[in-house]
C-alpha cells in the first residue's frame, strides 16, 4: 500500500510541475503575442505615416518645384518648340515584288 502511495504520489507531483510549466509557457507565449501585435499596429502606423509623406512628395507642385529648382527644366513656350518631321522611306521595288 506505501508503494501505491508514493507512486500516486510522485504521479501527482508530477502532473502539478507539467501544469506550472504549461501555464508558465502559456503566459510566455502570450505575451510574445501581445508584443508581436503591438509592433504590427506601431508598423501599420508607420506605414502609414510613409504613405501620406510619399504623397505629399508626389504632388504636382513639389515635382515642377523639384523641376525648376535641382534641374533647371523651364516652361516649354512656341518660340524654344522645335518640330522634327519624320519622311518615310519608299519601300524598295524588291519587297513589292517579293511581297506578291
Amino acid at each position: 500500500m506505501i508503494r501505491l502511495n508514493l507512486m500516486l504520489l510522485a504521479a501527482v507531483m508530477a502532473s502539478a510541475f507539467y501544469l506550472v510549466h504549461t501555464q508558465y509557457e502559456s503566459r510566455r507565449l502570450y505575451t510574445a503575442i501581445d508584443k508581436a501585435n503591438a509592433q504590427a499596429h506601431r508598423l501599420a502606423a508607420d506605414h502609414e505615416q510613409l504613405q501620406v509623406q510619399k504623397r505629399e512628395q508626389a504632388t504636382p507642385a513639389r515635382v515642377q518645384q523639384l523641376a525648376v529648382r535641382q534641374l533647371k527644366m523651364r516652361p516649354v513656350t512656341p518660340g524654344i518648340t522645335e518640330y522634327v518631321t519624320v519622311n518615310e522611306p519608299a519601300p524598295a521595288a524588291g519587297a513589292v515584288e517579293g511581297a506578291r
